[in-house]
C-alpha cells in the first residue's frame, strides 16, 4: 500500500430548479431534460413543484421517474440525485386540458420561485433554473411583478440586472427588456444603455474566462441613426454611454448598426453584444440556437438561469416541448456554479 489518502470526489453543486407554471410546457421539458443521465451526473437538483404534474409529465413521455418526493417544509437536504420538493398544500383546478393563465397556476409558480430565493439567499443552493411562468398567471395571483427578472431583483435589493442570451459565442444583453416600444423613448438614458455594458464585461471576465472582452453595442436607429438622419439617440444617450464605459477601462465599440451587427463578418470580432431592446438582441439569437439558448440574469448575487423559451401553452400536455434550451440552462447553471467555486486567481483565457 502506498499509504496515500484516497481522493475525495468534489462536492457537486446543488441547483435548485422551480417548475414555472405548472399548466405550460416547464414540467415537461424539465422531466426531459433530467430523464439524461449525464445530465443528472453533472450535479445535485430539487425541483420545487408538483408531484402530480411532474408524474404526469412523466407519463405522457413515457419516462420512468428519477426522482423522490418529499413534501416541502422549508428546507432542503440533497446528497445524490433528484428531490422533487412538492407544495402538495397547493391545489390547481386541472392539471390537463387547460391551457392559459390560470390564478391557481400563477400561485404555484409564485411560490416555486419565492422558495427557491429564499433557500438561495441563505446559501443552501448553488444556482436556481427557472422553467416559464406565465406573467398574466401571476397578475391574476396578485403578483405584480413583470417576470422572474423584476422578483429576483427586488428580492436581492439589487438596482443593476440585465438580461443575457447565450448561445454558443454568440452572448446578447439587453438595455430595455419587457419594455413596450412606445415606452421605450420614456427610459432610454445614458445608465439605461451603460448597465448592460458594464454587467456584460463583468460576466464575460469572470464566468466566461475572457480577460479583455470586447463588446459590440447595437444603435437604436435604422443604420445606427446614419449620423443624426434617423434620430439622435445614439449621439445624445449611445455614444456617452459608451465613454462612460470605456473611462472605466471597458473595450466597446459602436453604435453599430443592428442589421448588420449579427452577420458573420461583424459579429465575429466581439466577445458580447448589447442590444437596446428585446427583440432587437432576441430575433438573431432565437435564429441562431432556439432550441439551445440559454437566458441568465447579470447583476444577481446568485446564478439564475433559464430557457429561453414561454410556457407554450398551445403545445402544453402534449409531449411535443423540446427539452434542448433546458438541458443547457441546467449545464450552463452547474458550469457557472462551478466557476464561482474556483479561486479568484484561477488564470482567465486569452482574450480574442
Amino acid at each position: 500500500m502506498s499509504g496515500q489518502m484516497p481522493a475525495i470526489a468534489p462536492r457537486k453543486p446543488l441547483i435548485g430548479i422551480t417548475m414555472g407554471d405548472p399548466l405550460g410546457v416547464g414540467p415537461e421539458v424539465i422531466v426531459k431534460a433530467l430523464a439524461n443521465p449525464e445530465v443528472r451526473s453533472l450535479a445535485r437538483y430539487v425541483i420545487f413543484g408538483l408531484h402530480d404534474v411532474l408524474e404526469l409529465a412523466a407519463d405522457q413521455a413515457e419516462l420512468s421517474a428519477f426522482w423522490w418526493r418529499e413534501p416541502y417544509e422549508g428546507g432542503v437536504r440533497v446528497g445524490t440525485g433528484v428531490l422533487l420538493a412538492d407544495f402538495d398544500e397547493l391545489t390547481l383546478g386541472r392539471i390537463n386540458g387547460h391551457r392559459g393563465p390560470d390564478e391557481a397556476a400563477g400561485r404555484a409558480s409564485f411560490r416555486f420561485v419565492e422558495e427557491a430565493i429564499r433557500l438561495a439567499r441563505l446559501g443552501a443552493l448553488d444556482a436556481i433554473v427557472t422553467a416559464p411562468i406565465c406573467k398574466e398567471s401571476w397578475q391574476l395571483a396578485r403578483q405584480n411583478f413583470a417576470g422572474h427578472t423584476d422578483l429576483l431583483a427586488r428580492r436581492f435589493d439589487t438596482r443593476r440586472v440585465a438580461m443575457m442570451f447565450a448561445a454558443g459565442d454568440l452572448r446578447v444583453a439587453l438595455a430595455s427588456d419587457h419594455v413596450p416600444l412606445f415606452e421605450l423613448r420614456n427610459r432610454f438614458t445614458i445608465g439605461l444603455v451603460h448597465q448592460p455594458i458594464d454587467l456584460l464585461d463583468r460576466a464575460l471576465r469572470e464566468w466566461f474566462g475572457v480577460a479583455s472582452p470586447l463588446i459590440g453595442v447595437l444603435g437604436l436607429n435604422p443604420h445606427a441613426g446614419e449620423n443624426g438622419c434617423l434620430g439622435d439617440e445614439e449621439s445624445r444617450i449611445i455614444e456617452p454611454a459608451l465613454t462612460l464605459a470605456r473611462n472605466a477601462g471597458i473595450r466597446c465599440e459602436g453604435p453599430l448598426p443592428a442589421d448588420t451587427a449579427f452577420t458573420p463578418g461583424v459579429l465575429g470580432r466581439y466577445d458580447g453584444i448589447v442590444a437596446m431592446y428585446h427583440d432587437q438582441g432576441l430575433i438573431p439569437v432565437k435564429m441562431r440556437a432556439f432550441h439551445q439558448a440559454v437566458n441568465l440574469t447579470l447583476g444577481l448575487p446568485i446564478i439564475r438561469t433559464s430557457p429561453d423559451h414561454g410556457t407554450a401553452f398551445d403545445i402544453a400536455g402534449r409531449n411535443r416541448a423540446n427539452p434542448g434550451s433546458m438541458v443547457e440552462a441546467l449545464r450552463m447553471a452547474v458550469r457557472l456554479a462551478a466557476t464561482r467555486a474556483l479561486p479568484a486567481q484561477a488564470p482567465l483565457k486569452a482574450a480574442r
